[in-house]
């Protein structure tokens, strides 16, 4: 089977800083200040409020804020609640298309995640310590616990809808891959049929149906959000352009505006570097 998730996070990495790890007690603000949050609670009870939902948290699980979400805990004000707590840094920002297929809001019991025991037993127990390279090893642990929920949500059919439950699908999963690994390549409808195994109709159906978009405009873009990345790391536009399947930077240009609204230059101006590379 195909990696699905490799060409994402290969592309488009994420990283974690642990920011908390202990008894959370009372009531907790958390503003959603410019990255995404996440959570692992090991023990409860713990109300959360975030805009108008809420939840109520009774065993161990995992809480994920893709995006930036003021959100409030509400524990007992002298037992608290044990939790480890990371920010989370998507690299590219709102145009990350993992950050952008993630749900607002993601709650999992910690036992329904597939292999990770072991991480988690060894996160907490880093976590709760002070130990030589406690908040390296805690970080690169969040992220390998990320990487399997990712995974899980793709596998277990939990997101319904966009480009996970696209990789989650068995025929659309690989016309997917096959975009993500070789932008650059001539797609036509009827390629990508080929690959998934299915008629041009019913690919092009399906495709609209599970993702939300047509096959064209999945792929333009995917390659819009490749330049984008390259515009970051200061590449030169003429390179990019054949990088991600365009002819020409005019050819990028134009499709580089209708999917963002901005030209390339105008663009580059107002994008955060990516120090990431």
């Amino acid at each position: 089977m195909v990696d699905r998730l490799a060409v994402l996070l290969d592309r488009f990495p994420i990283s974690a800083e642990v920011f908390h790890a202990g008894a959370l007690c009372g009531i907790n603000t958390l503003e959603g200040a410019g990255t995404g949050q996440f959570h692992l609670i090991q023990r409860g009870p713990l109300e959360v409020f975030h805009g108008r939902g809420a939840l109520r948290i009774e065993r161990p699980s995992l809480l994920l804020y893709p995006r930036p979400l003021t959100h409030r805990f509400v524990s007992d004000p002298e037992r608290g609640a044990d939790m480890a707590c990371a920010n989370l840094q998507f690299h590219g920002g709102t145009q990350n298309p993992l950050c952008a297929a993630l749900p607002d809001v993601v709650c999992l019991p910690l036992d329904e995640v597939q292999g990770a025991a072991p991480v988690l037993a060894l996160l907490f127990d880093e976590a709760f310590e002070q130990r030589c390279g406690r908040g390296a090893l805690v970080n690169r642990l969040f992220e390998v616990v990320m990487i399997q929920v990712l995974r899980q949500l793709m596998e277990g059919g939990q997101v319904r809808a966009g480009m996970l439950a696209g990789l989650g699908h068995p025929r659309l999963r690989h016309p997917l891959v096959a975009m993500h690994e070789a932008p650059a390549s001539d797609w036509s409808l009827e390629s990508l049929a080929q690959v998934a195994g299915m008629s041009r109709t019913v690919f092009a159906t399906t495709f609209r149906q599970v993702l939300g978009l047509t096959p064209g405009q999945y792929l333009q873009a995917w390659r819009v959000g490749l330049a984008q990345q390259a515009l970051r790391q200061g590449r030169p536009l003429k390179l990019i352009a054949s990088d991600v399947g365009y002819g020409s930077e005019a050819a990028l240009s134009r499709a580089f505006k209708a999917q963002s609204g901005l030209s390339p230059g105008a663009w580059r101006r107002t994008a955060v570097p990516d120090v990431a590379g």
